[in-house]
């Protein structure tokens, strides 16, 4: 008899459950990475043969930066990475370097300079940040997706309604 009582609240917490699959499903479509992120190569002048440092704030994976004056480099998750300029870069030339978070590309420039010191000027891409810091968090939460909001909210209602009626229903069994 106990195993009847207790179906209900099982079926309706794995009906929570799978109400959340979707929202799962469709953040490992895009990679589990963030659509915006803003790339930034310290300096933005370098003289040939001179390293950079590289950026993808925002992104939430490792991140990828190639173009045609250093090799390709990888990116950590939320770290920096240097890369060293060839030697036979065109001075005064304009180079454009390539970014890539999971599926989503930016881009930024690197300016060679015509003297053989690096500037200290950093650069960022055009595409500004849609959101301000994220402060009070850690860094843990990129954005509030309101379906895992909503699937969470129902999580939490699916249990108080469960130990509702669990409750009601031990109490009206006692009344014999």
């Amino acid at each position: 008899m106990r195993a009847i009582r207790v179906a209900p609240v099982a079926l309706l917490g794995a009906a929570a459950f799978l109400s959340m699959t979707p929202a799962a499903s469709a953040h490992s479509l895009t990679g589990g990475t963030s659509t915006s992120f803003t790339p930034t190569i310290t300096p933005s002048t370098v003289a040939p043969g001179g390293s950079v440092t590289l950026g993808a704030m925002g992104c939430t994976s490792d991140a990828t930066a190639f173009s045609g004056v250093f090799d390709t480099t990888t990116i950590p998750r939320g770290r920096s990475a240097t890369a060293m300029v060839d030697r036979e870069a065109r001075r005064g030339a304009v180079y454009e370097v390539t970014f890539r978070c999971g599926t989503t590309t930016r881009s930024a420039n690197l300016t060679i300079s015509g003297s053989t010191t690096p500037t200290t000027t950093p650069t960022t891409s055009s595409t500004a940040s849609p959101a301000g810091v994220l402060g009070g968090l850690g860094g843990s939460v990129d954005t509030m997706d309101p379906t895992e909001i909503a699937a969470g909210s129902a999580l939490v209602a699916a249990a108080a309604a469960g130990a509702v009626y669990v409750l009601r229903r031990r109490r009206t069994g006692r009344q014999h």
